[in-house]
């Protein structure tokens, strides 16, 4: 099997699996013949199931493999450094190749730098730290038309990443979650913003647990339960309360025992449902349509909203996406979980290019 691609967006790449390793270790990578899938799946927290079509980030593109796929498991945070370090690079390719029996994701980035000298090389600046030799491993190559100016040298850089190939029959049971149809649909506001708040309330939320804790332990614990409770809470992320309804409007809250606040959005975008997706009959009968009728005339009735409970320390990851694209629609399933589906920019086609995250709700 063999793979080969030229990366034609470097940055856009290194955020993308920058907001993946903030998940989870070890990623799924399917390498398709018109689009790169990128799975992670973790004994807890939120799913992310991503699909890259070719042109996204891919150029010169190719792939020989059995029935035109390959299947790897990738250590993401050593592919998101290697991508980092190849920000701002003159070129940079990846491939799939093997050193003994190990298989590689090898990613080679050329970087450029002019030097000056009046030897035949045009190295050997005594104001340089390598006195003027490229470093060990690479490959130099000079350019220039006067043999006393200038000269442009390029300077070649792979880095090795071991990855995993796995057969069919091991991946042939992973599967996309099935969800039934959203009762609330929503554009986030600000990613930013929302990170930034929804630290705060966790943060403050955690410092209300041990505080309460340390109370209790004075009060009437002795000092092993006392150290005892301590340990069980701080194990324990703070849970928040995310509500939408179909009129614009987003809640975050979170509560402890001596602590409740929310924040709320208005004004927000609930977008259509595509009527070429969905007959009259199933317009009529989402369930989004019956939370609309439930919210009254305004949208003021509890009973609009649609509310799940998330892990205050995953959601805050989760938002890194931010990073990659400002555009994020928010499903709500009732007490149930929330979907998220991330377009990214300046992709064309928004069902193609759409990064999908899957939250359970915990249960009130």
């Amino acid at each position: 099997m063999r793979f080969k691609s030229q990366l034609s967006d470097v940055k856009t790449f290194a955020k993308f699996t920058a907001s993946l390793s903030s998940l989870g270790k070890i990623c799924w990578v399917r390498l398709e013949d018109e689009a790169v899938r990128f799975t992670i799946i973790p004994d807890q927290g939120t799913q992310v199931w991503a699909q890259l079509p070719i042109g996204i980030v891919f150029e010169s593109y190719s792939i020989s493999a059995a029935a035109g796929v390959i299947n790897l498991e990738v250590p993401i945070s050593a592919l998101h450094r290697a991508l980092r370090s190849a920000i701002g690079a003159t070129s940079a390719q990846l491939r799939l190749t093997k050193k003994g029996p190990v298989p590689l994701l090898a990613l080679s980035i050329v970087t450029s730098s002019w030097t000056s000298g009046k030897n035949a090389l045009g190295v050997g600046n005594s104001n340089n730290s390598d006195n003027g030799m490229p470093p060990p491993g690479s490959t130099t190559q000079l350019h220039g038309n006067q043999p006393d100016g200038p000269r442009e040298r390029e300077t070649i850089i792979t880095q090795e990443i071991p990855v995993r190939v796995l057969l069919p029959a091991t991946v042939e049971g992973l599967h996309e979650p099935r969800c039934r149809s959203p009762d609330v649909f929503i554009v986030l506001p600000s990613l930013i913003q929302l990170k930034s708040i929804s630290e705060r309330f966790t943060k403050l939320a955690m410092g209300s647990a041990a505080k309460s804790i340390t109370g209790t332990a004075t009060t009437g614990l002795s000092s092993t339960q006392g150290a005892g409770a301590g340990t069980t809470h701080s194990s324990s992320s703070p849970k928040l309360e995310l509500s939408a309804n179909m009129y614009g409007s987003l809640k975050l809250a979170i509560a402890t025992d001596t602590l409740r606040i929310s924040s709320v959005w208005t004004g927000l975008l609930n977008p259509p449902l595509d009527p070429a997706q969905l007959s009259q009959n199933e317009l009529e009968q989402h369930p989004s349509e019956r939370m609309k009728e439930l919210g009254g005339e305004n949208g003021e009735s509890e009973e609009g909203w649609a509310k799940v409970r998330i892990d205050g320390k995953d959601w805050g990851r989760v938002l890194s996406v931010g990073r990659l694209s400002p555009r994020v629609v928010a499903c709500f399933l009732h007490d149930t979980a929330l979907i998220l589906y991330v377009y990214l920019p300046d992709s064309g086609s928004g069902e193609d290019s759409c990064l999908t995250y899957y939250i359970n709700s915990y249960a009130a």
